[in-house]
């Protein structure tokens, strides 16, 4: 038997926070993506592959696989499922044609799973998908994240992709959804819908979907087999003298003061510290380097862009952030009351989620020239993880 394969891969991956979509970002040697549809590629059975992307995706016509004559391309929707249903509409199969639809955020599905799946599925009258049985405990969690109840897990499975369904099939049970107004998360919900029941293929737990930074870690051991995470921590030291000004950016962040600082950009002493702290992880040289201050284009530049950069550079050498420390020492201006915002600040430049970001405040008790109220310093200490 032959089959045909849809990937929507049209997802922001906001949820990740990286500069990129994360079906873009490097693993083992290639992208997510790459590693997700190689396995199907690579099955004689597989007679082509549909991706759908967002409509101003820039990064899948750089990839290898995008000059494959057996993949093609269609613009994806704002939802999973309008995605695969512009993928069925370009597929030329016949409605008993079968269909396996899988996630571009998975790259760690095996040819056995694939195989095993198929197996099973091609002689059932509905179709079927991955999925492993749930083996934690459940807990229902309150407004206050209190546990509310055990749930019974029981019959429970935790699903995964490829899913297997005849073509026909799968895009009538699509455009009943649509018509009604509803958005099934998976292909199986749409199917069941229909008041069918799917067959469920036990698959493997390590069929991960990469929805966090630690996602992606453990795919990149899944992919060497390596028995331990290349980390590399990085630190940065920066310091800012007081000038003229009525406020200094901190994280990001502007706090109303007394005083600015001396800076050819807009001074931001925890950003400059952070930059370097990426930059020395992955052994990029300094901010210094990259953003010279003789340079006019700097002149009075948001921090934030040197950031985002330096985790541009860090991603593409194959790392990346597990989280960051930072220390901002200084006599004023206090920042307490800008804590949050500054995490926030500084995770959503660094592409990570806040609970990742960590900040501390210190003073020199009055020693020196930070406790002379002459100027800020910050200390910045990273930790990035990629494949050995």
């Amino acid at each position: 038997m032959h089959y045909w394969l849809v990937m929507p891969a049209a997802g922001s991956g906001r949820r990740f926070g990286a500069e990129r979509p994360k079906q873009y970002l490097p693993l083992a040697g290639r992208t997510v993506v790459e590693q997700a549809i190689a396995p199907f590629l690579a099955d004689p059975r597989c007679r082509g592959a549909i991706v759908a992307l967002d409509a101003g995706d820039a990064f899948f016509a750089t990839l290898p696989v995008a000059s494959n004559p057996r993949v093609t391309r269609v613009e994806g929707g704002a939802r999973r499922c309008d995605s695969v249903r512009n993928a069925l509409d370009a597929l030329t199969a016949e409605a008993d044609d079968w269909v396996l639809v899988h996630d571009a955020a998975r790259p760690c599905v095996q040819r056995a799973d694939i195989d095993r799946l198929v197996a099973e599925v091609a002689g059932d009258a509905v179709g079927g998908l991955l999925a492993t049985p749930l083996s934690d405990t459940l807990k229902r969690a309150d407004e206050a994240q209190r546990v509310a109840a055990t749930a019974d897990r029981t019959g429970l499975w935790r699903a995964q992709t490829p899913q297997m369904f005849r073509v026909g099939l799968l895009r009538r049970a699509l455009a009943e959804a649509e018509a009604a107004g509803s958005e099934p998360t998976d292909e199986a919900q749409a199917i069941e819908w229909l008041g069918l029941t799917p067959r469920l293929i036990v698959g493997n737990p390590g069929n991960l979907k990469i929805t966090t930074a630690g996602d992606l870690a453990i795919a990149a051991l899944r992919h060497t087999g390596e028995s331990r995470m290349n980390l590399r921590i990085g630190s940065g030291f920066d310091v800012h003298a007081f000038g003229p000004g009525d406020h200094v950016m901190v994280g990001g962040v502007r706090i109303p003061a007394q005083r600015g600082v001396i800076a050819h950009s807009d001074g931001d002493v925890l950003l400059h510290a952070l930059t370097d702290a990426l930059l020395g992880a992955a052994g990029l040289g300094d901010i210094g380097q990259h953003f010279p201050d003789t340079d006019p284009r700097w002149k009075g530049a948001d921090s934030a862009q040197f950031v985002r950069h330096a985790v541009e550079l860090v991603t593409q050498h194959g790392y990346t952030l597990v989280n960051a420390d930072l220390t901002l020492l200084g006599e004023t201006p206090r920042i307490a009351a800008y804590r949050d915002a500054i995490r926030t600040s500084i995770a959503a430049a660094l592409g990570v989620a806040p609970e990742q970001v960590n900040l501390k405040a210190t003073t020199t008790e009055k020693l020196g020239f930070i406790g002379r109220s002459e100027g800020l310093a910050a200390q910045a200490v990273v930790l990035v993880s990629g494949q050995s």
